[in-house]
């Protein structure tokens, strides 16, 4: 259980150094005028959206399943363990979410320059938040349209970041279940897309580098227990030295 929660630890702290630094410099976020990386964001963001996060899901399981290799047995039960973490992650965060109530910085925003009540706005249902919104930033030509409508999906509370426990969670499953198994290119690239899903909820003004932090502390908790799981119900996670020149040997 030690060497899965340094690992993973590990991995949690590389994913922390984008919002430590940004809290720390005081950055803060503003709608400046778009520029073209903030669609890249948004689109590496609505990977993690619904529907895109399921299929997102899937293709992430199937490649573990590939590189693991492991049997149906075997797959079967990585597939439960998973799953249950993926929504253990989730309701932690949604219940987390409904108690600390923290608006969104977009929603202060709005308060700051529309005189828009931020108590009243999360006192609506959501159908309504969504109205309130657009109608706020239906004259607001330097946000783009595509932002906009982002905002209007996005009503809910800021803390903890929800796309970041999904991403993170991955991105430590990859630490956790892959880097073992020598898959280092694998792990490189799932945690390059999880510090650019983490990255575009604050540069979109969706949370605050503490609403990040607190999502991928909360993801470590989970996929450390998840990894020991599996480690515990499927076998040892580092190869024998036989199985490990068959990896290097497909490497």
């Amino acid at each position: 259980m030690f060497d899965i929660a340094k690992r993973t630890g590990f991995g949690a702290i590389v994913l922390m150094v984008i919002p430590i630094l940004a809290w720390v410099s005081g950055w803060q976020w503003h709608p400046d005028n778009e520029v073209w990386w903030w669609r890249v964001l948004f689109w590496t963001t609505q990977t993690v959206t619904s529907p895109w996060g399921f299929i997102t899901s899937i293709v992430l399981f199937a490649w573990f399943l590939w590189c693991l290799r492991f049997r149906l047995g075997p797959a079967l039960v990585l597939a439960c363990i998973l799953g249950v973490a993926l929504l253990a992650g989730q309701g932690i965060k949604s219940a987390i979410k409904d108690r600390v109530r923290e608006p969104r910085p977009y929603v202060i925003w709005l308060e700051r320059t529309h005189d828009m009540d931020g108590r009243d706005f999360y006192s609506l249902p959501g159908k309504a938040r969504s109205m309130l919104v657009k109608k706020e930033l239906q004259n607001e030509q330097e946000i783009p349209r595509w932002l906009r409508k982002h905002w209007q999906h996005e009503t809910g509370f800021a803390f903890p970041s929800g796309h970041t426990v999904f991403a993170a969670s991955w991105a430590l499953l990859a630490w956790g279940l892959l880097w073992p198994r020598r898959h280092y290119k694998s792990v490189i690239v799932i945690m390059v897309w999880s510090v650019a899903v983490l990255s575009s909820r604050m540069v979109l003004g969706m949370h605050w580098p503490r609403d990040v932090l607190m999502g991928i502390l909360l993801s470590w908790l989970v996929i450390a227990s998840a990894c020991w799981l599996v480690q515990r119900w499927i076998g040892p996670l580092v190869p024998k030295p036989d199985e490990a020149r068959d990896i290097k040997s497909r490497m």
